[in-house]
């Protein structure tokens, strides 16, 4: 028996990085998963993968999350393709970083827009589903940026995003304890996702910030966040779970 057998998962951002990993696992552990993103050809290999290795996954790109309109479509049509929905897992993001003096009215919103807003147009239109199910649970990806500040890089367009998704959650778990719904923050610090990524003397620089001296790797977020959707983690909600290798703690 999976952690998730039967239940309908709705994942954002599944067209590579932590929201593929997250749909193989969910789908591991036999949950029906439906992803969506922008990038349809990289949608559609995640999807691939998720049944090359005995899972059940559908996925819709592309979906403009930033589209309200755009938003209650796909989450009506994964609804309708499984009879209603169990898990929402906000992971989908895109931050634009510059200093605060430099940083255009444009990106501010454009990054406050991606990590904030579509979170809430998911929620709101999959809470309906949720609640005909007599609960579910809402797993929102922030960043430990919704905890602390940092000088490099600059992100207070970042900060403020994932500060105001740790705060939604709260009032989603307040609003969602009497129907059965539970919802959770979880908050990863520095994650690679290419090895390539940066070079070696930014990744060693952030690399000691941690108490863990090291990068973490995305399989170790979702598979905090697989833990969270599962009636394991049922006693816990309102919270947002640190995924930093210690990174906030000094």
């Amino acid at each position: 028996m999976g952690l998730l057998n039967g239940k309908v998962a709705v994942i954002t951002g599944t067209a590579g990085g932590q929201g593929r990993l997250a749909s193989l696992a969910f789908a591991r552990e036999g949950a029906k998963v439906v992803g969506c993103d922008l990038r349809r050809l990289d949608n559609e290999e995640t999807v691939r993968e998720v049944r090359a290795a005995g899972g059940e996954m559908w996925g819709l790109a592309p979906v403009d999350l930033t589209d309200p309109n755009q938003v209650k479509a796909f989450v009506r049509e994964a609804a309708d393709r499984h009879g209603g929905i169990d898990i929402v897992y906000n992971n989908a993001g895109g931050p634009r970083f510059a200093p605060v003096a430099d940083m255009s009215v444009e990106d501010w919103r454009r990054t406050i827009s991606v990590e904030l807003d579509t979170a809430f147009y998911v929620t709101k239109y999959a809470w309906p589903y949720l609640v005909a199910r007599h609960g579910g649970v809402i797993i929102n990806v922030a960043s430990m940026a919704a905890l602390i500040g940092a000088p490099r890089p600059p992100m207070a367009a970042h900060v403020a995003a994932k500060a105001g998704l740790a705060g939604l959650t709260r009032q989603l778990a307040v609003e969602g304890g009497p129907l059965g719904i539970r919802a959770v923050t979880i908050s990863p610090g520095p994650i690679v996702t290419r090895e390539g990524d940066l070079d070696d003397v930014t990744r060693e620089m952030i690399s000691q910030r941690t108490l863990l001296k090291r990068w973490g790797r995305p399989e170790e977020v979702v598979e905090v966040a697989l833990f969270l959707a599962s009636d394991r983690a049922s006693y816990i909600t309102g919270a947002n779970i640190p995924i930093e290798g210690g990174a906030t703690a000094w």
